[in-house]
């Protein structure tokens, strides 16, 4: 996976490692996608070294998935609370939740 930064004032892509935090004007993208990056002509990409394995959770990862599943366990669920089929093949968002924690399903 990799995180494409449109920098428009200089017509350049940025294609690197994965962004920790979301940032206007970028997009995370997966493996096959990265890959086969194209952009308009007269623009410039620059790709920057990727990682040779993914990174391990730190600690503040771990302390925001515990205060997360914390929380919802705390919280009773109302029945306008539970989670609502997505047009999409993977859950919805409760509402009510955390919104910077998301699921992602492995391809394989």
């Amino acid at each position: 996976m990799a995180t494409l930064t449109y920098v428009y004032a200089e017509s350049t892509a940025v294609l690197g490692p994965l962004a920790t935090y979301a940032e206007p004007h970028s997009y995370d993208l997966c493996a096959q996608h990265a890959e086969s990056l194209t952009v308009p002509r007269g623009w410039e990409v620059m790709r920057l070294a990727m990682p040779s394995s993914p990174p391990q959770p730190g600690p503040d990862d771990l302390l925001a998935l515990a205060n997360a599943v914390r929380e919802a366990a705390s919280a009773p669920a109302a029945p306008e609370q539970r989670t609502v089929r997505a047009p999409f093949d993977g859950p919805a968002p409760v509402e009510g939740t955390r919104r910077h924690l998301r699921i992602l399903r492995d391809p394989s």
